[in-house]
Parts: C-alpha cells; sequence; structure tokens
C-alpha cells in the first residue's frame, strides 16, 4: 500500500484529485493536509470523511514540526503538493503571503521529505516529490504558438512568480540532491468544487443573482480551460509512470477568449434556466495589472510518455460544470459564506 501526502486537499484542485483517487484505487492511503483557509473546504470531500484511507490533518505546510511528524507517522510514500495561495488579484494586493505558502512552504515541504527520504546520499526505493504548478509561469504568448516543456519561465504576476520560485527549488532539489521529483503546470481549470470568486462558477452565481459580470479589459485574454477530472488523471500518470526530474505541461486544447467563456455561461443558463439571464449583465471593467494576454499548452510531451490526452471537450465540460452548480447551490451558498468571513 502507498501512502500519498497530499498538500491543499481540500482545495478546488486538491479534492478532486483525492476523490478520484480513492475511487480508483484500493490499495492506497492518503494523509490530506489544509489549513483550511477560505478556499480549502470539507464539504468537498463529504463523500470520502468516513474512509479509512483518507485521513484528514488540518495545518500548514510551512510548519516544520508538523510536517516532519505526518513524514515520521505515516511513512509517506508520495507527496503531491497542491498547497499554493493562487488568486492573481490577491497576490496584487499581497504578495508577501503568496512567497509565504507558495516559496518558502514549499522549501519546507522539499526538506522534510529529503530528511524522511535520504540515508548517507541515497534515497528511498519508491518515492517521488510532485510540484503541481501552472502554465502561468510561462509569462504570456501572441497570437501563435504554445507552451512546452522548454520554454524560458518569464513570469508577470506575484502569483505566477512565486509558483516559479517554488518550481525553481523543487527543480533545485533534483539537481544538487538527485532527488526524485515531477513538475506538472496546467492551463486554467475549471468543474466542480473551484471557489465561487473563480471565473465559472463566479459567473454562474452572479447570473443566478442577476447581477453584473465583470470583464476585464476588452474580454480577448485567452486561457487554455482543462476539465479538473483530466488533470487529476494526468497527475496520477506523472506520480507513478513520469520521468524522474522531468517537467510535463498538461493543456486542455480548449482555448476562449474570457468573453467566450461568459457568453457560454449565459447562453445556457438563459435557455435551461431563465430568459431573463442574457448578456446585457456584462460589463467591462478596468483590465488587471500586468494581464497575461494568451495561455495556450501543448501537451505532447505527456501524451508521448504517458499517453494522457484530455478526454472531456470544452462543449461537454462547461454543460457539466453548469449543471454541477445548478445542483449544488447550498454548496455555492456555504461557500461565498467563507469569503464574507475571511474579509471580516
Amino acid at each position: 500500500m502507498k501512502t500519498y501526502l497530499v498538500t491543499g486537499g481540500a482545495g478546488f484542485i486538491g479534492s478532486n484529485f483525492i476523490l478520484y483517487m480513492l475511487k480508483k484505487y484500493n490499495n492506497i492511503k492518503i494523509i490530506n493536509l489544509d489549513k483550511l483557509t477560505y478556499a480549502g473546504n470539507l464539504e468537498n470531500l463529504k463523500e470520502v470523511e468516513n474512509n479509512s484511507k483518507h485521513i484528514f490533518v488540518q495545518g500548514d505546510i510551512c510548519d516544520k514540526e508538523l510536517i516532519e511528524g505526518l513524514f515520521e507517522k505515516y511513512q509517506i510514500d508520495y507527496v503531491a503538493n497542491f498547497a499554493a495561495e493562487s488568486h492573481v488579484d490577491r497576490s496584487i494586493r499581497n504578495p508577501e503571503m503568496f512567497v509565504q505558502t507558495n516559496v518558502l512552504g514549499t522549501v519546507n515541504l522539499l526538506n522534510c521529505a529529503k530528511k524522511a527520504w535520504e540515508t548517507e546520499g541515497k534515497w528511498k526505493d519508491g518515492i517521488k516529490f510532485l510540484q503541481v504548478s501552472t502554465d502561468e509561469v510561462y509569462g504570456s504568448l501572441g497570437e501563435m504558438g504554445y507552451f512546452t516543456e522548454t520554454t524560458p519561465l518569464d513570469p508577470h504576476s506575484p502569483y505566477s512568480s512565486s509558483k516559479a520560485s517554488g518550481d525553481l527549488m523543487v527543480k533545485a532539489y533534483r539537481d544538487t540532491y538527485k532527488m526524485p521529483i515531477n513538475i506538472t503546470r496546467c492551463s486554467n481549470n475549471y468543474g466542480p468544487y473551484q471557489f465561487p470568486e473563480k471565473l465559472i462558477p463566479l459567473l454562474i452565481n452572479n447570473c443566478l443573482q442577476h447581477k453584473d459580470l465583470p470583464v476585464y479589459g476588452d474580454g480577448l485574454n485567452i486561457r487554455d480551460w482543462l476539465y479538473v477530472e483530466d488533470h487529476c488523471r494526468a497527475i496520477d500518470m506523472v506520480i507513478n509512470n513520469g520521468r524522474f526530474g522531468e517537467v510535463y505541461n498538461i493543456g486542455g486544447h480548449n482555448e476562449r477568449t474570457n468573453i467566450q467563456i461568459v457568453k457560454t455561461v449565459i447562453a445556457y443558463l438563459n435557455k435551461h434556466l431563465d430568459r431573463e439571464i442574457t448578456e446585457s449583465l456584462i460589463k467591462y471593467v478596468e483590465d488587471r495589472k500586468g494581464h497575461d494576454r494568451r495561455y495556450g499548452i501543448d501537451p505532447t510531451k505527456i501524451k508521448e510518455e504517458l499517453g494522457w490526452y484530455p478526454e472531456t471537450t470544452f462543449e461537454v465540460g462547461i454543460k457539466k460544470t453548469i449543471q454541477w452548480y445548478l445542483d449544488n447551490q447550498e454548496w455555492i451558498k456555504n461557500a461565498a459564506s467563507r469569503r464574507i468571513l475571511e474579509l471580516l
């Protein structure tokens, strides 16, 4: 039986990953470490709360004593580091918080893993540290081309800079200590359990309340959208079969402008729920500082090496996502109330 330490496991992608893994495997144990800030939500994990193979621990990845204790107590084999401050607007307002978690927290995890896994320069068999990162570390693309694993890092926001810094520390532990690591860099995720301040759930929630739909700048910034379950499947493949030390880009081949996303959500809700939800709700607002124009990922490497490809088209995924939020209004209300409490 393999034991996973999943950090940030009560967040959007982390909780989806835990649910995916526990459905797929009977011979694993997951230690779920989450600080339970505003974006961490144990309601995401209700279906496994009584599963003996899922152990939740509330705590901070910056807490050295706690992390060392988890490695010692549970004999961790794999680390999947999802824990991160991840909202660009928040990073612009408070860069220090992002450095603390995304850089120093990652280094603390690396140090604790190294202490547990290395003896006299030799590494324990069957272990790996996986750093879950973002395509935003590459910066902004022009109209043509895609990010590959060899694209130079060129982050523009405090968020993406902190993630790039964490990635480079993970790489340094591979280069310096020969630590078994992988880094994954994904495009924009969407799907169930995403915190309501993110674009798609924010749009859905505002539409249901007939509130303005804020769109930065001209709305033509482009993102590549990846259904979260496809992302979880890719991470599973990398942990189990990825070549040590390699970076793998995970992209959805679903590029859309922001305004296309907005209009898609409006059109679905207008047709299936409420004719008063129309494009009149769209409100263009001042563009975000340092707003990257386009992201696009080339997932050729992970496809050729591991056989992964995005199974969920955007047309299918967005309908599943909207319907999930419509069917889980109580979850949205509770998540939104966490946001309000955090601001008080």
